[in-house]
């Protein structure tokens, strides 16, 4: 089934909570993220013919807000995880903010790959998908990931 513009928008509501948490994953910037939405979303609408099966809106929406993350990236739009962590925490929150702000502080592809499986569900093949590398990288990225989480929250 395809998607028309009522049914384009019905997914875009629903979907962008994720694509805004896999651009930020990505970004690492609140602002960098919600741009990256923002032009997921025009791209998305522009490339709407490709969505073959409405059923898989979610990974193809996912993995264009991934890209247009990392594009931004590369354009040297990479923001700190500062604000972010900028409020401080209730007492009883202060083991999960541990763990969000180690994971800000990961690499960005080991940063995404953590958001994208961990955080969205995705699988590491529909994650190598998005980010245009082999499953194998995805493991290896999450493992990787896992070291780092265990040594940053140990020190």
């Amino acid at each position: 089934m395809k998607a028309d513009s009522a049914e384009f928008e019905r997914i875009v509501t629903e979907y962008a909570p994720n694509m805004y948490r896999a651009a930020l994953a990505v970004t690492g910037s609140e602002a960098a993220a919600e741009d990256a939405v923002g032009e997921a979303v025009l791209r998305a609408w522009r490339k709407l013919g490709s969505l073959r099966d409405i059923t898989s809106a979610r990974a193809w929406l996912t993995k264009i807000a991934v890209n247009c993350a990392r594009a931004q990236l590369k354009r040297g739009r990479e923001i700190s995880m500062e604000e972010l962590t900028a409020e401080p925490a209730a007492p009883e929150q202060d083991r999960s903010m541990e763990l969000r702000d180690a994971v800000a502080r990961l690499a960005p592809d080991r940063r995404a790959v953590v958001a994208l499986y961990y955080y969205e569900g995705f699988s590491t093949r529909e994650i190598a998908g998005m980010l245009g590398v082999s499953p194998g990288t995805v493991k290896s990225r999450l493992w990787r990931a896992r070291e780092d989480l265990r040594t940053l929250l140990e020190g």
